[in-house]
């Protein structure tokens, strides 16, 4: 049931981490302040699919 999920920074756009997650405990969808080295501070990173294929 765990699912793989990307983190993007929502200030710049770009895909900085992998990770998963439950869907059955956490349906919806993941916000967390990490560290985007593009921007160099931390900032909110939003949950995106990963596309299989």
């Amino acid at each position: 049931m765990r699912d793989l999920i990307k983190l993007s920074c929502e200030e710049c756009k770009r895909d900085n981490y992998v990770t998963d997650k439950n869907k059955r405990t956490m349906p919806e969808k993941f916000k967390i302040k990490k560290y985007c080295a593009a921007c160099r501070t931390h900032t909110v990173h939003k949950e995106g699919k990963i596309s299989k294929g």
